[in-house]
Parts: structure tokens; C-alpha cells; sequence
């Protein structure tokens, strides 16, 4: 591709050079760049690109993308940009052919809730014959191919890769999780969202290496409404008006309490072997009971959203509630097939926010017994760690303390700081360190009526110990244990 193509929608200085030289590939990783490269110098937390310039030029770089003026052989095409990030998503999108504007692209940003309700519109999509792609947490996945990915919210380079090889595999939708980091690194500038989902916000991901204030993750948020066709808010959330101050699109509400264009009420638990989940009413332009295959009015919360935007995207209403009624996230509120005497579920609830919603609700379902099973993450707040305990010391029977991810720390002191937290409530708890161990302990122990919910790690199959991650499945662990049993 001639430069001059690959750059029409950007805006540069050309300060050496010509556009009129054939580009044989986009980079942003010198160790990467082959002859005729355009390779663009991003400015990151440890790395600078511009420190790469010279390596890149020896590896046969033909032009490169820079934010300040720097000095280059001559014959070199130097294009000086205002923010080399924001300029390389805009190349990206054109390297790949701008593949999002051939899909319809509903994007999903908020603090919590983002993979459940990815999972639930994606499980809707397919009830209604769709063909889907989805980008998350938990990596890529296309039409049905799971794919490894580093971040929530890719590289721009790698999304517009996902979305030519979504488009290519011949998917009609996109569902992805737009995270604040995404947005703060411009990951997904260009991208034009057909639906931007608003879910909640509340202080989070704030700190070295991520936001400098919650006002700054508050702005972050905020630019989803800022490239969006629709956008669809959750009028709940007690900062919905400033994350949508400024809005460039139409807005349509959904409510769990208060008049909205979609509500959602009358939400009952419904408990049976092999069965954790909850049935509502919705109102608006959808109406009427559905039965959700996960527990939880957080989870019916999503489960609006979901229901929302797929209505906003022309989904009919048999294709949401098929696709509600089926749906099963990893990790997320996943019910475990165990003997019908008790429930066991895994969840990646890994702070006090999380983990009060998941223990409240659970209580809901009147258990006979609560039992929570979670550790602590190394080389992380200790405070974490403190209000965790203090969450399942109030709404759990008995708490086992085991290993999370102790990384560079000791699982004993790790436990230690959760033990201040238990105490606040004098909570009931028994240490296992080895997480396998405790897993099977817990089962042994099960009671008829009780809900065990093993915590932190959700979907995560590893354990990471100074400096190794190990390969670990909370679900393989109860599986192979029920197999065990007579």
C-alpha cells in the first residue's frame, strides 16, 4: 500500500521525505520492522518508540510516525503527529481495510459487569443466527475460535486485526469490552461504535501504571459517547450525567428503579440442582418475564443492558430471551455441576465491591450455609485485602482462606492481612493454603442447603508464584473431584 493511502485520514506534518513510497507493513515494535515498514513511535509508561528509531531504520524501515522532530537519513518519510497512538489506530484501521464499518461494532464500558454482559448480548446475537466476534477480558473469540490476547481492549494494530479476521470469518457483530484503558491509550480512536453501553462506574483502576485520579477515569469513560451512533446508559448510576456530559449521539436509558426507556422489576431467585438463577419482567419496547441463567439483581442488571442493546440493534424479543436463558459466562456466577445437596459456583470477584455484591445476593437465595473460599493477590494493596475479609466475614458462614496469585509475597502474610478484615465481623474461617486442597476440603464438607463460592479467580488458569505463572483450573479441580467420588 502506497504511504499516501495509509495516511489520508491522518493528520501530520511531513517533515522529511516522500508519501509517494510503497509500504510493505505498520509496526510499532522495532524488533518487528522488515523492509518497506512504516514504524511508529509510541511514547508508553517504561518505553519510548523514538528510542527504537535507529533500529528500526537499520531493519529497513521505509517511513516512520513521530510525535517530536528527529533526525533521519535522507529518503526517510518522517510524519510528525500530535499523538502517535491516536495515529496508529487511525492507520491500523486503514492497513486492515477498515474492517469494523462492515460489521455492526456495540461497544460495552463500566467498572463491573462488562464480560457478563458481553456473554449475554454474544449468547442473544447467536439465538438469533448471528455470526459473532467478541473482544474482553478474558481474550477474543472468533465466530466460536477463542484467541489469546494481552489487554481488555487491544493494541489498536491487534483490534483491527481481530476485526479483519472477524469480518473475514464472516461475522455480522462485534461485541467488545471498551475499557478506560482503552480508551486513555486511544486503542480504539476511529472506531465508531453502532451501540456504546454505559454499565456504572465507582473508583477503581486508579494508580501507578493506570489513572492518575477517578476524575481522569471519569473522562476516559466518557469519550465512549463521543464515537458512538447510539448510546444506551444506565440512569442508576449515580455519575450516568457526567460520564455522558458532552454526548455526540442520541441516548436511550434503562433503569432497575426509576422511569426509563427499558426497566426491569419483579426480579425473583430461582434455586435448583444444577440451577442458580433468576427470572424478571422487562417493560419498555421489550416486554415481558424472562428466566436468566445467573443469579443476582446485578446480574438482572446486565441482563437489561444486554436485552437493550440488542433490541436497539434490531434483535427480536425470542432471540434475548433464548439467549438469557442459555447464556454461561467462565467465571462469572458459573454454577458447577455438583450433587444436587449443595451449590457451587466459581466468580472472579477479587475486591470489595465485587465481592459484597456476590455475597449479598447469594444470601438472597437463603442457603443453609455461606462458604467462602477465596486468597489475596501479591505485590497488591493490602487494604484489598483487608476490606475483602471484612465482606465475607459479614455475609459468609465460614470463610477458607488458600493462594490467589501470591506472586513475590508469602500466602501466610497474605492471609494474615485478610484475618484483620474477618475480624471486624469475628468471622468464622479455617486455612488451607494450597488452593487445590482447600478446594476439595470445602467440598467434603458440603452440607445439604449450602452455596460454596470459590472467589478471585474466575476465569483466570494459572497461579502466578514468584515470577511463574502454573497452570491451575478451579473448575478442572472440582470436576476431577466429583469424578473421584463414589
Amino acid at each position: 500500500m502506497k504511504l499516501s493511502q495509509l495516511v489520508k485520514d491522518l493528520d501530520f506534518t511531513l517533515d522529511a521525505g516522500s508519501l509517494d513510497v510503497e509500504i510493505s507493513a505498520l509496526e510499532y515494535d522495532s524488533r518487528k520492522v522488515i523492509p518497506g515498514s512504516l514504524f511508529v513511535c509510541l511514547t508508553g509508561f517504561q518505553t519510548d518508540g523514538h528510542d527504537y528509531i535507529s533500529k528500526a531504520l537499520e531493519a529497513g524501515a521505509a517511513a516512520l510516525v513521530v510525535e517530536r522532530e528527529v533526525p533521519v537519513p535522507g529518503g526517510t518519510a518522517v510524519l510528525r503527529v500530535e499523538d502517535s497512538r491516536a495515529a496508529l489506530a487511525l492507520l491500523a484501521a486503514a492497513w486492515f481495510g477498515h474492517p469494523a464499518e462492515e460489521m455492526t461494532v456495540i461497544g460495552l464500558t463500566g467498572t463491573k459487569g462488562k464480560t457478563t454482559t458481553a456473554h449475554m448480548l454474544k449468547a442473544i446475537l447467536e439465538a438469533a443466527g448471528h455470526r459473532v466476534g467478541m473482544i474482553g477480558t478474558i481474550g477474543a473469540v472468533i465466530a466460536g475460535e477463542k484467541v489469546e490476547t494481552k489487554n481488555t481492549t487491544p493494541e489498536s494494530y491487534e483490534l483491527h486485526s481481530l476485526f479483519r479476521r472477524m469480518a473475514d470469518a464472516g461475522c455480522s457483530h462485534v461485541v467488545m469490552e471498551a475499557s478506560s484503558q482503552g480508551f486513555k491509550l486511544r486503542r480504539t480512536a476511529g472506531v465508531q461504535f453502532d451501540i456504546g453501553v454505559f454499565l456504572n462506574l465507582s473508583p477503581d483502576h486508579i494508580g501507578p501504571g493506570e489513572h492518575e485520579s477517578f476524575e481522569e477515569y471519569l473522562q476516559c469513560k466518557r469519550l465512549m459517547f463521543r464515537q458512538c451512533r447510539q448510546g444506551l446508559v444506565n440512569i442508576d448510576d449515580e455519575h450516568c450525567q457526567e460520564v455522558t456530559e458532552g454526548a455526540l449521539c442520541p441516548l436511550r436509558t434503562f433503569s432497575m428503579s426509576q422511569p426509563a426507556d427499558y426497566r426491569a422489576g419483579e426480579i425473583a431467585e430461582e434455586r435448583r440442582p444444577g440451577f442458580l438463577g433468576s427470572r424478571f419482567t422487562a417493560s419498555g419496547p421489550v416486554s415481558g418475564e424472562f428466566l436468566l441463567n445467573m443469579p443476582g439483581r446485578f446480574n438482572v442488571e446486565n441482563a437489561l443492558a444486554a436485552l437493550a442493546a440488542a433490541d436497539l440493534a434490531g434483535i427480536s424479543q425470542k432471540a434475548i430471551a433464548a439467549g438469557l436463558e442459555t447464556v454461561r459466562v467462565k467465571g462469572r456466577t458459573q454454577v458447577l455441576p455438583t450433587p444436587g445437596h449443595y451449590t457451587l459456583l466459581i466468580d472472579y470477584a477479587h475486591n470489595a465491591v465485587s465481592a459484597e455484591n456476590l455475597l449479598s445476593m447469594l444470601r438472597a437465595y437463603n442457603p443453609h450455609r455461606l462458604i467462602c473460599l477465596f486468597g489475596g493477590g501479591g505485590n497488591r494493596s493490602r487494604l484489598r485485602r483487608y476490606d475483602m475479609g471484612e465482606m465475607s466475614a459479614k455475609y459468609a458462614d465460614l470463610t477458607v482462606l488458600t493462594m490467589d496469585n501470591p506472586r513475590d509475597e508469602e500466602v501466610e502474610s497474605i492471609n494474615e492481612d485478610i484475618k484483620v478484615g474477618l475480624a471486624r465481623h469475628d468471622g468464622k474461617y479455617v486455612t488451607i493454603p494450597d488452593r487445590a486442597d482447600a478446594i476439595r476440603w470445602v467440598m467434603n464438607q458440603a452440607q445439604e442447603g449450602d452455596i460454596i463460592a470459590l472467589i478471585g479467580k474466575g476465569h483466570e488458569e494459572y497461579q502466578e508464584i514468584k515470577g511463574v505463572k502454573h497452570f491451575f483450573s478451579e473448575e478442572q479441580v472440582v470436576l476431577e473431584h466429583l469424578r473421584r467420588q463414589p
